[in-house]
């Protein structure tokens, strides 16, 4: 903590959160935080509301691991709350930020009652959360610092009223932040004010994210040979059936597919279709701690998303040593700058993803050249930004919530997050 300075004390509120029964959701959300709060001057308590519902039975899917979250819990030393909101599948997603701030306002209001004190929110998706996020600060007189992570600002604007709702939000706030350039330009077009948002990255943790043992990562996995991986959830926007017909045209590749969703029967009747199923691997959902060993046994990742906003699995890849081939799109560009780090893909076919591949198996950059690419996007930097950031918000408070002065200070952090990243 630097000598007199005061501590900010920040309520983080998202439903981004990761929490007992969803150890992995949201953890770009807990990261950055937690390297925060390593460089002192920072106190958090964290509100992660989730949808109420009534039964643990398994037969109701991802509703009843809603219903297994504590209440209540203590995560790597922080107390994280999670009070219940409800939601009306398909029709009630115009209502979910008034019963989102209503939960934290019920909670919030029971921490204050006991002695806490908070300086500003943190909050994390523009929305709903960051609505619901803004209207709890008008409620406490805090004021507020709103992250956009990607289908926020993607796609959602795209419905009139949530535009609308973003963009009151986005003047309310101090400052907004978005994790890529991308996602900032977008956040302007809305019509947010530019003097009050800005782009800070996330991160990757290069010690868990690291070389380590290849072979022994192979060896446990089982693979041999030039072996392809792609992490992420099995959905339409994840593109993992063009990355099956790009194995099609790479005969001498294997493909491990990381992630569980509702497109594995159709995922694995396609890998038939095409021939290519003895090479391919569902390995269902992995948890984010185990991811390392995938990469490191790995060739190359391969992401053949529709958007992203900050892909965290392509660091995660370059970090344990891993190249990335990836379509072009949101803040990949900022990622993928240069061979070491991999290849962008600027037309999202097959064929396209077949010859990026081809091309870095041929010539492919050292393991080492792409893990030093890497260590430019560590958290420390990040961090720094983040803190001052917070710092400033909680010193001009409620009432001058809206002075350049409190991007201002914060500028040269956030400078030099970004001139690393290039």
């Amino acid at each position: 903590m630097v000598v007199g300075q005061a501590m900010a004390r920040v309520l983080v509120f998202s439903t981004l959160y990761p929490n007992a029964a969803q150890p992995d959701h949201g953890v770009f959300v807990e990261n950055r935080l937690l390297h925060t709060l390593a460089l002192g001057g920072v106190q958090a308590t964290v509100i992660a509301p989730v949808p109420w519902f009534p039964s643990e039975d398994p037969r109701f899917g991802r509703y009843a691991v809603f219903a297994k979250v504590p209440r209540h819990e203590v995560r790597n030393g922080l107390q994280v709350w999670h009070p219940r909101y409800p939601v009306i599948p398909k029709i009630g997603s115009r209502w979910t930020p008034a019963f989102l701030h209503q939960a934290a306002l019920r909670t919030a209001r029971r921490l204050l009652a006991r002695g806490e004190v908070f300086d500003l929110i943190d909050a994390h998706y523009f929305y709903p959360d960051g609505v619901a996020a803004a209207r709890l600060g008008r409620s406490l007189g805090l004021p507020l610092v709103i992250t956009g992570r990607g289908t926020d600002l993607t796609l959602i604007p795209q419905d009139p009223v949530a535009r609308a709702q973003i963009l009151w939000a986005a003047r309310e706030a101090s400052a907004n932040l978005t994790v890529c350039e991308d996602l900032r330009r977008k956040l302007v077009g809305v019509g947010a004010p530019e003097d009050r948002t800005m782009t800070l990255r996330n991160g990757v943790d290069l010690d868990r994210f690291s070389p380590g043992d290849r072979e022994g990562a192979r060896t446990a996995l089982g693979v041999s040979g030039f072996v392809i991986l792609s992490v992420g959830a099995l959905i339409p926007r994840k593109g993992h059936e063009l990355t099956l017909q790009a194995l099609q045209g790479l005969p001498d590749c294997s493909l491990l597919i990381a992630g569980e969703g509702p497109l594995l029967a159709q995922l694995q009747a396609l890998a038939s279709t095409l021939g290519v199923a003895d090479r391919v691997r569902f390995l269902g959902g992995v948890p984010h701690a185990e991811l390392p060993r995938l990469y490191r046994a790995a060739d190359l990742s391969v992401l053949a998303s529709d958007r992203e906003g900050w892909a965290n699995v392509l660091l995660e890849s370059m970090a344990c040593g891993a190249p990335v081939v990836a379509t072009d799109v949101n803040g990949a560009a900022e990622i993928v700058r240069s061979r070491a780090a991999g290849l962008l893909v600027r037309t999202r076919t097959a064929e396209a993803l077949a010859r990026a591949v081809r091309d870095l198996h041929g010539d492919p950059p050292s393991r080492s050249e792409t893990r030093r690419y890497a260590e430019d996007f560590g958290w420390s930097q990040v961090a720094q930004a983040n803190r001052a950031l917070f710092q400033a918000v909680a010193d001009a408070g409620f009432t001058h919530r809206h002075s350049v002065e409190i991007v201002r200070s914060a500028q040269r952090h956030l400078a030099a997050v970004l001139e690393r990243a290039v």
